[in-house]
């Protein structure tokens, strides 16, 4: 039997080389970008809404495959939710990393995104996880 620990590694390889979420969307409602000074990754988030809905992302940048997967596997998760159920699920992922919530019900929202969880064990790879979720974060309370 596969160790789930193998399958999260190998959704978290699979989008850091391969992600369909990484584009330019033609239309977009904001863009964001974020920047690691610590080791150089830097994406550029896309954001189309439809009311309060988030209709499409997109990301363009450079980074190791933790801030790569790690943004393309938070937009599949996001896409399609209203703003207040993805500030909720982002601060449920920032909190997971940050060894500050276990709550199970809470880590079921994550999806995928759960694959990250062994991520808050390396201290230096946790920038690297937040950076998209921390550039969402603040595109969404500029905006809203």
């Amino acid at each position: 039997m596969e160790d789930l620990t193998d399958v999260y590694n190998e959704l978290i390889m699979e989008h850091s080389m391969n992600s369909y979420n990484k584009k330019t969307l033609e239309k977009v409602d904001y863009s964001e970008k974020g920047h690691n000074p610590n080791c150089g990754d830097e994406i550029t988030l896309e954001l189309k809404l439809n009311g309060n809905i988030i209709e499409d992302m997109a990301f363009n940048g450079h980074g190791c495959a933790i801030s790569q997967a790690s943004t393309s596997i938070m937009i599949d998760t996001l896409k399609g939710k209203t703003i207040e159920e993805a500030k909720e699920i982002i601060q449920t992922f920032i909190e997971m990393i940050k060894r500050e919530t276990k709550n199970e019900e809470d880590l079921k929202k994550l999806e995928d995104a759960i694959a990250f969880k062994n991520v808050s064990n390396m201290p230096a790879r946790v920038k690297c996880a937040l950076l998209a979720w921390y550039t969402l974060e603040d595109m969404l309370n500029k905006s809203y």
